[in-house]
């Protein structure tokens, strides 16, 4: 086996494990703080984390390398961060177990969260017929089994849905718009770009959150520091460090093994609100939760 696409898939299943994990972070730091501050703060760690990986790759970048057009990348910063904002806020709010239950609303759990955002895999190909792409054989077979995984993991025997579960649903398709943006703007950008487009977009996404948390949440001392260690791992790990490895090891990585490793992302959501929150899903929701998984990894291998 060529030891360096070893190495690859090795620190994608880690970045999988960490985003996986992050969702129980979310669902922890709720009990302490709201959505938008959470997801504020979190970002804001986020961006802050990538400076020093930027500046190192500034260093080392080749005399005369060709750099990105400043007014195009702050331009496509800020797209990005305002969908990565709308799909983070969406999931965030979903997962605002105390927040939901004072208006007599259910929040989603952790497992769910990770497989519903999970559905943009699917989605991606999908929305790419808007784009003049025509999407292969998996694609729809997947997507159909992510349907039916979806119903049974989430729509209950009286045909509703927890209103948690569909905010996070309904922020799959802004995820899902976000990975086209990312394509779109991302041809030509070498490395050292890539990675400040991306501190740009979390800075944004930051910017909006706390904007928004200032406006229609109640901030205390007390409650961030309740959250923190949530916010720490959400932030420095799950953006910071994972995206770090994500970047290192994609330079290697297949594309499909990448997507498909990625997509493991959910059963460790699931794996970590089962071990750490006390999650339990029925027989019913783990065949869901299999058939979707299912669904990812098909539209990939056939996309």
């Amino acid at each position: 086996m060529n030891t360096r696409a070893f190495r690859a898939d090795v620190l994608l299943f880690i970045t999988a494990a960490i985003w996986g994990l992050a969702f129980v972070a979310q669902r922890v730091g709720m009990e302490h703080v709201g959505p938008l501050t959470f997801n504020g703060i979190r970002f804001a760690l986020g961006a802050l984390a990538l400076v020093p990986l930027t500046m190192t790759m500034e260093r080392r970048r080749a005399p005369g390398a060709a750099v990105a057009d400043r007014k195009r990348m702050a331009v496509g910063g800020i797209s990005l961060g305002l969908a990565l904002f709308v799909g983070a806020s969406l999931q965030q709010i979903g997962l605002a177990g105390p927040q939901l239950a004072e208006f007599g609303l259910e929040a989603s759990t952790a497992g769910k969260a990770g497989f519903i955002t999970g559905l943009y895999v699917v989605l991606v190909p999908i929305f790419g017929l808007l784009l003049a792409q025509r999407p292969g054989w998996g694609t729809w077979v997947g997507a159909g089994l992510a349907v039916i995984g979806m119903y049974l993991l989430s729509v209950t025997a009286d045909l509703s849905i927890s209103f948690g579960d569909m905010l996070v649903l309904v922020g799959a398709f802004f995820w899902a718009g976000h990975v086209l943006l990312v394509g779109k703007l991302s041809p030509g950008l070498d490395g050292v770009d890539a990675i400040k487009l991306s501190t740009i977009q979390f800075a944004a996404c930051a910017i909006l959150s706390l904007i928004g948390a200032v406006a229609t949440e109640e901030i205390t001392v007390s409650g961030v520091i309740g959250a923190g260690p949530a916010i720490l791992y959400g932030g420095l790990m799950s953006v910071g460090v994972a995206y770090t490895l994500q970047v290192v090891a994609q330079r290697d990585a297949q594309p499909a093994h990448a997507a498909i490793i990625l997509s493991l992302e959910s059963v460790f959501a699931a794996v970590g609100g089962w071990l750490m929150l006390g999650e339990v899903l029925t027989t019913r929701g783990m065949v869901g939760c299999a058939l979707m998984l299912g669904g990812m990894v098909l539209s990939q291998l056939k996309p």
